[in-house]
């Protein structure tokens, strides 16, 4: 729901940074790779109870998320970068769940276990509707040019991001804020099952 508004005051900020680092010769996948293995290690930091430095990992690291496609945008988008900055974000995105589950299993597990089932659902209903997509030629630019078709939702990436510093800020209020996310974002995934319905019937 928020990524447009956040990609409008981001995007001109990290372009001038992309534009900085590929003279350097550092790719796009490298900074992709590098901004999974920061979030896993925030998942780790997590984990160990370390709440500040996950959220300062989690921060750096989706920095990088952001960053990579504009580098790519620099040096040449390809096949191989779209689905590595998909498939990783998915890796961090389910890493930092588990790793409060992790931390404290009695207090965190039912609601670790079905913020991921929503993460699961959401995830294969964005995936198979870029499929179809993709197969009937659409296009949109409503989250600015990427690899794959994005569709627009109540729980995206921002506000994924913003749940997670707050997990972080608050890790004794992980359970009620997971539940809370788990349904925006199963939300998320019947909305844009009822808009494949309408689309591809």
């Amino acid at each position: 729901m928020l990524d447009g508004w956040a990609r409008g005051r981001l995007d001109p900020w990290l372009d001038a940074t992309a534009a900085r680092v590929a003279r350097t010769g550092v790719s796009a996948n490298a900074v992709t790779i590098s901004a999974c293995i920061l979030g896993i290690a925030a998942a780790v930091a997590i984990a160990g109870g370390y709440f500040w430095l996950g959220l300062v990992l989690i921060a750096v690291s989706r920095f990088g998320d952001g960053l990579d496609g504009a580098i790519a945008k620099v040096d040449g988008r390809t096949d191989l970068g779209g689905y590595l900055d998909i498939v990783l974000d998915f890796v961090v995105y389910g890493a930092i769940p588990l790793g409060f589950v992790i931390y404290d299993p009695a207090a965190n597990g039912l609601a670790g276990a079905a913020l991921l089932f929503a993460f699961y659902i959401n995830g294969a209903s964005f995936l198979a509707y870029a499929v179809m997509a993709e197969k009937r030629k659409l296009i949109t630019v409503a989250r600015g040019a990427k690899s794959l078709f994005f569709t627009t939702g109540l729980a995206e990436a921002t506000e994924t991001i913003a749940v997670f510093f707050a997990f972080c800020l608050f890790p004794a209020w992980f359970p009620i804020l997971a539940w809370i996310f788990a349904a925006l974002t199963l939300y998320t995934a019947l909305s844009r099952i009822v808009l494949a319905w309408r689309t591809f019937t």
